[in-house]
This record gives C-alpha cells, structure tokens and sequence, in this order.
C-alpha cells in the first residue's frame, strides 16, 4: 500500500504506543520485518517550551525508516511547529493523536477530546497540513460513544483538510483498552472514505491481522501491545500474508532478542537510565517462559550493562539447558 508517496511492502504497521515505542524498540520491529513504525506520542506543549526530554522523544535512526512521528497537542500554531521539526527531524511522515484518553491528555484538550470538538480538531488539522510537506495520518477511536458519529464526522474533515491515512481504534474514549473493539466499525469507515484506512484493536496474532484485512476491507493493520516483548509476531506476520512458514524463535533466540534490545536502549539512554528501565522491560521478552518468574525477581536490581548482560546470558543458558522432566528453578548469578 501507499501512503502519500510512501510506499509500505505490506499492510503491517507498529501501532504508537506512550512509553513504549521509542527509537531501540522501533530498531527492533523493524529488524523483524515491520514495514513501518510509529513513534510514541510527542507533546507539540513541550516542544514549544523548549523541554529536551520531548525533544529527545523526536531522535531517530535511518535503520528505522519508513518512520512516522505522532505529535498531539490542541494548540494549532504549536501543533504546526511540531510538525515541522517532526519532518526536520526525519520523520518519512506525521501522525495527529485523537485518541489518547488519558485524564491529563484530555485535561488541556487533546487526543480524544478533540473528537468532541470538530471545529478544533479541523484548525488542528489544517494548521499541521499546511505545515508540512510530508503525508500526514491521523489515529482516532469510535469517539465518546458507541455509535461511531464522531469518527465518521472526524474522517469526513479529515479527507476535506488532505490528510493521507487514518488509523481507526474502534473502543471509544471511555472504554480505554477494556470490552472489545468493533471492527464493524472500521469496516463502515472504509466503506465510507476514499482514503486508506488502517485498523487497530484486539490483534493477539498473526492470524489475527489477516483476519481483520479479510473482515473489514482496511487497507492496513497496526499492531500495538501484542508487539510488547514479541517482536517477531512482525516476521509470522509477513509470512502468514505471503503464504509461507515463519518458526516461532526458540527461548534461547528470544533472549538473544532481549539482548540487542538491551544494548539498544542502554546506547541510546545511557547506562543508569536504561538499567533503570530495563527492571521492568527486560520482562516482556520472558512471558511464558520457564522460571521467568525468578528472571524477573533478578532484574529488580539492575544497575549496570554488565549486570545486565550476565543475566541474560545466564537465564539463556538455563533456557538452553531446560528440561520439562526435572522443572528446574533458574537461579541467578551472583552480580
């Protein structure tokens, strides 16, 4: 598919995720197939005020390209400017937030909340277009109720304002990540606009991503929170829509994964930060494995990238060695 001039190999994309999807879990997606990423949302508020952690947020590595940066804010004049060094920072496109329901996103009226305002949400619209040159998508949810009359009005301004794509999460506000998502909705939503949509909500698999293609017409489909921990889903994807096998990676593989993610983060953070962070991330990569519970009681007390890498290296060894007979307790070094 094609957004713009962007032209994607096929219809997967990582879904932007706050906190999540920085530049070292974009690498990661990417190096596992996924034809294109998305930033994680970008405050236009602190990119106005100068703040360097937000600017931070905007760094990037031609390795993760086609690449788009998701800014939110509800200030057209600094949305524009966000834009614009969105696109300066290297940004192959931009992407608006209208759905974030988070209380203090919703407090200065972004994400969701301009789903209740049209008018706004239009001057936001318009404001980024006429700010940048490269395609701009927006990623929106069914609107404050079920019936999905904000997303369609939403849609109908969007392609009046030239937006390229909308990416459609059909919960509303309220719902957050809970009940299910109505791909019904995104269905209507193709059939209605003549622009490519992309459909987001309850992908688990890859079989859940054909399924959703073949259920709704979307031309796309973003995966978020499956991503977590498991990029390779990127990969069984792929291969699932080119009819072809993909083997699950072995338990040592995913170490391996957490591994290079591990110095990802720690090259791009520096070692006191990602260590910091890395006490709770380093456990996405082990969900469902043997002992992962002791993993990640060890990682509690990270505080170096040698620290780190012994860990790894250990519990892989112990993956290695595992036996279903003997439930062997992993039983970390000393640091």
């Amino acid at each position: 598919m094609r957004i713009g001039p962007v032209e994607i190999s096929h219809p997967v994309i990582l879904a932007p995720l706050a906190g999540i999807t920085d530049s070292p879990f974009r690498l990661l997606a990417r190096e596992y197939g996924c034809p294109l990423v998305y930033s994680e949302m970008i405050s236009a508020n602190g990119l106005a005020y100068h703040s360097q952690r937000t600017r931070r947020m905007l760094a990037n590595e031609p390795a993760e390209k086609p690449l788009a940066i998701q800014i939110f804010g509800a200030n057209p004049a600094y949305m524009a400017q966000a834009a614009r060094e969105a696109a300066a920072a290297g940004a192959d496109m931009v992407d608006i937030n209208f759905g974030c329901s988070v209380r203090k996103v919703l407090k200065t009226g972004a994400g969701a909340a301009l789903m209740k305002s049209p008018a706004q949400a239009e001057a936001v619209i318009q404001a980024v277009r006429e700010a940048i040159a490269v395609p701009l998508t927006i990623k929106i949810r069914s609107g404050w109720d079920a019936s999905g009359r904000d997303a369609f009005a939403l849609v109908e301004i969007a392609e009046k304002c030239g937006v390229d794509a909308v990416a459609v999460h059909p919960r509303t506000a309220t719902q957050g990540f809970g009940g299910r998502a109505d791909w019904r909705l995104i269905a209507e939503i193709k059939r209605r606009a003549a622009i490519p949509i992309i459909g987001n909500g309850d992908i688990q698999t890859a079989a859940d991503v054909r399924r959703m293609l073949a259920e709704t017409a979307c031309d796309a489909v973003m995966i978020g929170r499956a991503a977590i921990g498991n990029p390779w889903i990127f990969a069984e994807t792929v291969a699932l829509l080119e009819g072809r096998d993909w083997p699950h990676p072995a338990m040592t593989d995913r170490c391996d994964a957490m591994g290079r993610y591990f110095s990802a983060v720690v090259a791009f953070y520096g070692e006191a930060a990602a260590c910091r962070m890395m006490r709770s991330r380093l456990g996405w990569f082990v969900r469902g494995l043997p002992s992962s519970s002791h993993f990640r009681e060890a990682i509690k007390r990270l505080s170096s990238r040698r620290q780190g890498e012994i860990l790894i290296r250990a519990y892989r060894d112990f993956l290695r060695d595992f036996s279903d007979t003997e439930k062997l307790i992993f039983v970390p070094p000393p640091l």
